[in-house]
């Protein structure tokens, strides 16, 4: 089973020298892979919920707010050799899909082909507003982007026309280290993000416990057959959030089915980020 991990590094443990530290354990201990958050902005009133929390209020101090991925991740790329990085995940739909495309090929060229291309809808309505982009549309906008970035990751001169974006004969180099790109992990439990996994890549589930996967299995392959695609080529990447993990449920997510569980460690302040690592690593890694 592979173990991933995703810290949230925001305030003091946002620090160029911590974070490369950082970076460099984790590489060294044997994780498979490192994820990083994605929030543009928070507006201080807000009454959309947020999906993991009983309450539906978001648990992260806004002082301590994630560092952008793509910096974030090409500097981690930078201070390791082997640990595959990855969004977790992008809120595709906020951002212009042009330039998103070029930061993807970017990270995957200077990390040597490590990213994995993590994709999300979003459920902050107020961060798309101030943004000035549609919450009602996004799924559709998000799929519509993608398909301009793929676009632009084919070898010559690109073009696109969709519903909410088009492209001019255009050509955006360099393309990416794996081909035909990066591969696509799908955030989100509902139909319309299974659907997603079905239509373009692998999924990325969160907050699932391993009792409710063969379940979840049996929708994702009737979304795959509708597609003409085998269940099998999907991978798949759990994130317990906070529910305990240990060797035996390892086990089990593996039994599921699961290719990869991440842990997250969402943890203010250096001392207690580097405590939560070792923690995870020698629960299940050493």
């Amino acid at each position: 089973m592979k173990v991933g991990i995703m810290p949230l590094f925001g305030g003091d443990t946002a620090e160029p020298g911590y974070v490369a530290r950082i970076a460099r354990g984790l590489d060294e201990r044997g994780f498979h892979s490192v994820w990083a958050v994605d929030h543009i902005l928070l507006p201080m009133e807000y009454t959309s919920r947020y999906p993991y929390s009983a309450d539906g209020s978001f648990p992260v101090d806004r002082t301590a707010q994630g560092l952008e991925p793509f910096n974030l991740l090409s500097f981690i790329a930078a201070h390791t050799s082997r640990i595959r990085l990855g969004t977790g995940v992008l809120v595709v739909p906020q951002r212009n899909p042009a330039l998103t495309a070029k930061q993807v090929a970017d990270l995957d060229v200077l990390s040597g082909g490590r990213f994995d291309f993590g994709v999300g809808v979003g459920w902050l309505a107020e961060e798309f507003e101030a943004l000035g982009e549609s919450f009602a549309r996004r799924g559709a906008s998000n799929d519509d982007y993608l398909r301009l970035m793929q676009a632009l990751w084919r070898d010559g001169t690109s073009s696109y026309d969709g519903e909410f974006q088009s492209l001019p004969p255009s050509t955006q180099y360099p393309l990416p280290v794996q081909q035909p790109h990066p591969p696509f992990y799908f955030g989100g439990e509902s139909p319309a993000a299974l659907r997603r996994v079905a239509r373009f890549g692998h999924w990325y589930g969160l907050d699932l416990p391993p009792e409710e996967m063969p379940a979840k299995f049996a929708e994702l392959a009737g979304y795959c057959e509708r597609e003409g695609r085998d269940v099998a080529d999907v991978k798949v990447a759990v994130c317990p959030y906070a529910r305990p993990c240990d060797r035996d449920t390892l086990r089990r997510y593996e039994d599921a089915g699961v290719d990869q569980v991440i842990l997250a460690a969402f943890v203010p302040g250096q001392d207690a980020m580097e405590r939560a690592i070792d923690d995870i690593a020698q629960a299940l890694l050493d």
